[in-house]
């Protein structure tokens, strides 16, 4: 069996982060080293809260969880989206509180100490806005020297946004950011609403989680309730879409990609009505890779079905 990639995970802790945590911690592909928290969802705050109760639940205090930027680069928080995540951010599902702190350090350090810790295979997995990645760039440029890769949930090409007509959540709350991590030098496999809304999570596969003997499965079952609720006038049924798990799939490489093209992504960071959109230059796709020599950001458009049914098995595992 293949050693497990260890990995710093940086989120907002939400619903689907929950679900996308569970599934890293139960995954036998994954060492999940350490976790930072950035406003999104909910406040890095309550993201780090959310975060410590569900390693409680699972019975892992020995990741550390630090907290993060509450604001981002150049606006402050504005609350939230409780409408969505409700209004602690997992659905307003009561968690065990656990007795771990917060790490002392932020959620920064944490990130450039793991680097050398694990320097050279650490992979970072982003499933909230890109703030303490843009700030921990800043406060060490040689960062991507140490990480292998980067696996981001953000953006979108050709599928609609969905805090803007353009502009998916975790890149417009931070578009200047997100173009920071975007041009660093390293490698970076975006995952966005592209991909993430054609695949589901259905009711069905919640009560395959409510009904095992995992009390973290369990728990998670309860908190994708509230999700489910949400997503039924987009879908006309209760599914919800599987935004943080899948990137967290695709981290773990557990699934199969069909379309992933090499291509260069800009950020809008204007205050126009295009502000957070992933301008991705799609052109040029039959010359595959060779057609923009010298991008390392993977842009992912198509991915195998099957993910849903892949998450309850592990996460019940």
């Amino acid at each position: 069996m293949s050693t497990p990639t260890p990995v710093f995970l940086d989120c907002d802790t939400g619903i689907d982060d929950s679900v996308a945590l569970a599934y890293l911690l139960r995954s036998p592909a994954i060492d999940l080293v350490g976790v930072g928290t950035v406003s999104g969802n909910t406040d890095s705050a309550q993201a780090a809260r959310n975060t410590l109760d569900l390693l409680a639940v699972a019975d892992r205090d020995d990741i550390p969880v630090a907290v993060g930027a509450h604001d981002f680069t150049s606006h402050p928080y504005g609350g939230g989206a409780p409408h969505v995540h409700g209004d602690n951010g997992v659905g307003d599902v009561v968690l065990p509180t656990s007795s771990q702190p917060v790490d002392e350090r932020t959620a920064v350090q944490l990130l450039i100490d793991l680097s050398h810790t694990y320097a050279g295979t650490l992979h970072l997995l982003t499933i909230g806005p890109l703030t303490n990645i843009a700030a921990a760039l800043a406060a060490d440029p040689t960062l991507p020297e140490r990480i292998a890769a980067v696996t981001t949930m953000g953006g979108t090409a050709l599928a609609a946004g969905n805090i803007s007509p353009v502009a998916e959540a975790n890149i417009g709350n931070d578009p200047e950011a997100a173009s920071v991590v975007f041009s660093a030098d390293w490698d970076v496999t975006i995952v966005p609403l592209d991909v993430t809304m054609e695949h589901t999570l259905s009711d069905a596969d919640r009560h395959a989680l409510l009904e095992s003997s995992s009390p973290l499965a369990r728990a998670v079952g309860e908190i994708l309730d509230h999700y489910l609720d949400f997503y039924l006038p987009q879908y006309g049924e209760r599914l919800s879409s599987l935004h943080d798990p899948l990137a967290a799939v695709i981290a773990a490489g557990a699934a199969t990609i069909t379309r992933a093209p090499l291509v260069p992504v800009q950020v809008d960071t204007t205050d126009g009505p295009g502000r957070g959109q992933t301008v991705v230059d799609l052109r040029g796709q039959r010359l595959g890779d060779r057609n923009h020599e010298g991008v390392r950001t993977r842009f992912v458009r198509d991915v195998e079905s099957g993910t849903a049914a892949h998450l309850v098995e592990i996460i019940t595992s």
